[in-house]
């Protein structure tokens, strides 16, 4: 688990949820001068989806990651996206990816998606997953967990195809080490890809998308209000209705809502500061 660098780079950023919101990518990366030759990214997650360009988005992504100047984890919208290549999900009319699965280089797209990881250190003072890191799970243990799964998403296509049915379910799983097999693997995916509330001991509850001053199932809160002793800050994005407002000590939101018109937010690493473009040109 411990931090390396393996390269200097001038400046480092973290980006909330993209989802296909290419031009503002674009405009986001010319506001932070970013240079591919010095400067690193890494994603919160969500790739793809509801944006006006998700082919294009996954394109770029996948040529800086090619090239060492980016690193992202992987988000619910992105695994959708692999299970839907691989037919066992239908296309969602509300995520406009038909140009991905049409396009010629589809295959070579999405196996390169499935092998990115759930968790990474984009410093010693950091951990990024896509929607955070539950209060019963020490960072070590969701590295760990994370790299079972990440195993199986990269496994054979015959080891995926049995993987990705079991990734759905409406139930929540409340966690016990002794979970095994694919209710394993499910509750690792919910915890790291779509939990918003839980109970102080890991139970998911997965219909509330709202703002924090919105009235909530009793019982549960934000996982990151469950306070925790953690040696690392967990930045995270998932959580489009909280505008990437959300920062304490502990934790930092990223995912500014740019696809519902919101932002695209940067997170630069070495001081914090936050640098962020409108979701249309004009804002």
């Amino acid at each position: 688990m411990k931090f390396q660098k393996t390269k200097k780079y001038r400046h480092q950023y973290v980006i909330g949820d993209l989802q296909g919101c290419f031009s503002a990518f674009n405009r986001l990366l010319e506001a932070l001068e970013f240079d591919e030759t010095q400067d690193k990214i890494w994603l919160a997650g969500d790739i793809v989806a509801r944006g006006e360009d998700s082919l294009a988005t996954l394109r770029e992504v996948k040529r800086l990651s090619d090239i060492g100047a980016l690193t992202t984890v992987l988000g619910n919208h992105d695994i959708t996206l692999i299970a839907t290549w691989r037919g066992i999900l239908p296309p969602k009319p509300k995520d406009k990816t038909a140009a991905i699965f049409a396009a010629p280089d589809c295959d070579e797209l999405l196996n390169w998606l499935r092998k990115q990881p759930l968790l990474v250190f984009p410093s010693d003072r950091t951990v990024l997953t896509h929607a955070g890191i539950p209060p019963n799970w020490t960072i070590k243990q969701a590295h760990g967990y994370a790299q079972e799964l990440e195993k199986q998403l990269s496994g054979s296509l015959k080891q995926l195809d049995r993987l990705l049915p079991n990734l759905y379910s409406k139930k929540s799983e409340e966690w016990s080490e002794k979970l095994n097999g694919y209710k394993r693997m499910r509750a690792i995916a919910n915890y790291l890809t779509r939990m918003r509330l839980c109970t102080q001991s890991g139970l998911l509850e997965f219909s509330f998308k709202e703002t924090l001053s919105d009235v909530m199932p009793s019982d549960f809160r934000p996982w990151f209000e469950w306070f925790v002793v953690r040696e690392r800050r967990i930045l995270f994005g998932h959580w489009a209705a909280l505008r990437a407002e959300v920062e304490t000590r502990n934790v930092r939101a990223l995912d500014g809502g740019c696809v519902w018109g919101g932002t695209l937010v940067a997170y630069r690493l070495s001081d914090g500061a936050v640098i962020e473009v409108g979701a249309k040109a004009d804002t």
